[in-house]
């Protein structure tokens, strides 16, 4: 085993590289990739039965683990996600809003990463693997941004893509982060952060607390070019102004509060590896 070697305070220094972890261990991605972590995806979904088919269609079949927060659904959201992937684990949503729901969400997860995604279209499970990459070559979160080259968007009004530039412009002066797109919902990160991330707020403003808090626990931050499309079915609960104001309070917020510090990487736990293979 060759040792992995470093320089500190001009010093040569060697350490021993931690062990591959067995072929079993690997799930196949693609004909050339395979990856050990276990993956699960977050899905909030409340009255989404017509969207689920065309959401659940994207997600890779590797994904480990498919987690459907229910928002107490009054369609057949529950039993249309079931009826697609059999093995998918649901969460009734005792509480109310997307980061309540995302809280519950990770709570249940069992994976080594965690990803969450949209329920009403607008996020594609086939760009799951590009955060994964991400993650498993270095990265500790994975924010996806429409304005990255490469994204974009299908959804964005003259008023939203307006608020987010200027919240995003206050971040990164504020934070000393250089981010290009602050409230999109296409995220992933390793599970052992959920701690750092501590989320405790219940609507839209969860995905800028993420990316914030992500930042201030001196989190490895990457982020992957991605396309948001339109909602397939049914009408969004997002209200851009109200909505706005409550990630501004969100982010003023976050400046008197004191970072939780990030978790290191585990050695000894070979599905945990940040194996590519």
């Amino acid at each position: 085993m060759s040792p992995e070697i470093a320089k500190h305070n001009g010093k040569l220094q060697t350490s021993p590289l931690r062990s591959m972890p067995p072929p079993s261990s690997f799930t196949p991605v693609t004909p050339h990739l395979a990856i050990s972590p276990t993956v699960s995806v977050v899905v909030p979904a409340m009255n989404e039965a017509e969207n689920l088919p065309h959401v659940f269609a994207t997600i890779p079949q590797w994904v480990d683990e498919i987690v459907l927060v229910d928002g107490n659904s009054v369609d057949d959201t529950v039993a249309v996600a079931k009826r697609l992937r059999p093995n998918v684990k649901i969460v009734t949503q005792t509480g109310k809003g997307k980061g309540d729901a995302l809280s519950a969400g990770f709570a249940a997860c069992t994976s080594d990463i965690i990803v969450m995604i949209d329920a009403d279209g607008s996020t594609d499970g086939r760009e799951i693997i590009n955060f994964v990459g991400a993650l498993v070559t270095g990265a500790d979160f994975v924010k996806g941004s429409r304005y990255a080259s490469g994204g974009g968007s299908d959804d964005l009004t003259l008023n939203r893509r307006l608020g987010n530039k200027i919240l995003t412009g206050i971040v990164n002066v504020m934070y000393n982060t250089k981010y290009t797109d602050l409230c999109y919902g296409y995220n992933a990160f390793w599970a052992r952060h959920l701690d750092a991330l501590n989320l405790d707020c219940d609507g839209f403003e969860v995905e800028t607390l993420m990316n914030v808090r992500a930042a201030k626990a001196g989190l490895k931050v990457h982020e992957v070019p991605s396309h948001e499309r339109n909602r397939i079915h049914g009408e969004s609960n997002l209200h851009a102004v109200r909505d706005g104001f409550r990630v501004l309070k969100t982010i003023l917020r976050e400046w008197r509060r004191q970072p939780a510090p990030a978790q290191p990487e585990p050695t000894a736990t070979p599905a945990a590896d940040r194996g590519v293979a």
